[in-house]
C-alpha cells in the first residue's frame, strides 16, 4: 500500500514538473518572461587616444574602416541578439532535461503502482 502511494506522489510529482516546466518555456518564448540571463553583454569602454601621438594617414584610415565596420554589422546584428539567442538555446536544452526527468519521475511512479 506505501509503494501505491508513493507511487501516485512520483507521478504527480513528474507531471507537475512537466507542466511547470512547459509554462515557463511558453511564457520565455511569448515574451510575458524573459529568459534567464547566462550569457551577458559586456559594456564597451571607450578608448581615448593618447595625447602628443601623431598618426599616421594609414592608421587612422584604418580605425575609420574598422570603425564603419563596426557599426554596419551593429545595423545588421544589434549586440543583444547573440545573447539573447544563446539564453534562448541554453533554456531550450534545460527544457529539455527538465522534460525528461519528470517523464523518468513519472514512469517510475506508474511502475510503483502497477506492483
Amino acid at each position: 500500500m506505501a509503494t501505491k502511494i508513493f507511487g501516485w506522489v512520483l507521478l504527480i510529482a513528474g507531471i507537475i514538473l512537466i507542466g511547470w516546466t512547459l509554462l515557463s518555456t511558453y511564457n520565455i518564448f511569448t515574451g510575458e518572461r524573459p529568459a534567464p540571463e547566462i550569457f551577458k553583454v559586456a559594456e564597451k569602454e571607450a578608448i581615448l587616444p593618447e595625447k602628443g601621438k601623431v598618426k599616421g594617414l594609414e592608421t587612422m584610415l584604418e580605425e575609420k574602416m574598422k570603425e564603419i565596420m563596426g557599426e554596419q554589422l551593429r545595423e545588421i546584428f544589434p549586440t543583444e541578439f547573440i545573447p539573447k539567442l544563446l539564453n534562448l538555446i541554453v533554456w531550450s536544452i534545460l527544457a529539455g532535461i527538465l522534460i525528461f526527468g519528470g517523464a523518468q519521475i513519472s514512469s517510475f511512479g506508474i511502475k510503483l503502482i502497477k506492483r
